[in-house]
C-alpha cells in the first residue's frame, strides 16, 4: 500500500475524473477527499478563516508522503474547490504557528489526475501545478490523464495507475 492521499475536486462527484480517480485510488488502496465535501473559505489575506475545515484537513495531508491532485480541466484551470485548497497553502506559509507545518510539504511527491476533451493536458493547465509544487519545494512526480471528449471510457490498454505512484 502507498503512502499516497488523493485530494479531490470536480462539480460532478461521478463524473470523468472521478471515475478515473476512483479507479486508481482502488488499484493503490488509497483514500481519496472529496474537496466539496468540505468547509473551506477562500484565501484570506487576515486570516480570518481559521475555524473551516482547511487546516484540519491539511495537517491530515501532511501525515502521507506523495499526495495527488485529481480535478478535471475548466477552462484550462483547475475546479473552484482544488482552487481554493491551493490559495490556502498560503496559510501554512504565513502564520507563525503554521509555518513548521508547511515546511513539511518540502520533499513530498506530488501527480495529477486529470481530464480533459484533449489528448494530453494543456500546458497552461499543467503549468500552475508545476510552478507551484515546484514553490513548495514538491517534487513533481507524475500525471495521469485521459481523452474523456466522448465521456469517460475504459482505455483497450490497461491503464497502469500503480505506475504512477512509487514507493
Amino acid at each position: 500500500m502507498f503512502n499516497a492521499i488523493a485530494l479531490f475536486s470536480s462539480s460532478r462527484r461521478n463524473g470523468n475524473t472521478g471515475q478515473l480517480m476512483d479507479r486508481i485510488a482502488m488499484e493503490l488502496e488509497i483514500e481519496v477527499v472529496d474537496l466539496a465535501d468540505m468547509r473551506m473559505s477562500a484565501y484570506d489575506y487576515e486570516h480570518r478563516n481559521r475555524n473551516d475545515d482547511f487546516e484540519p484537513l491539511m495537517k491530515r495531508v501532511l501525515a502521507f508522503d506523495q499526495l495527488i491532485f485529481a480535478t478535471p480541466v475548466y477552462w484550462y484551470a483547475v475546479a473552484p474547490a482544488m482552487k481554493v485548497f491551493l490559495d490556502r497553502i498560503s496559510d501554512f506559509l504565513e502564520l507563525p504557528d503554521l509555518l513548521s507545518e508547511g515546511r513539511r510539504l518540502r520533499g513530498k511527491r506530488a501527480y495529477v489526475v486529470c481530464t480533459s476533451i484533449y489528448d494530453e493536458a494543456p500546458e497552461s493547465f499543467m503549468s500552475a501545478f508545476r510552478d507551484t509544487f515546484s514553490y513548495l519545494g514538491m517534487d513533481f512526480s507524475g500525471v495521469a490523464h485521459v481523452n474523456c471528449r466522448d465521456g469517460y471510457i475504459l482505455p483497450n490498454t490497461t491503464l497502469k495507475p500503480c505506475h504512477l505512484l512509487s514507493t
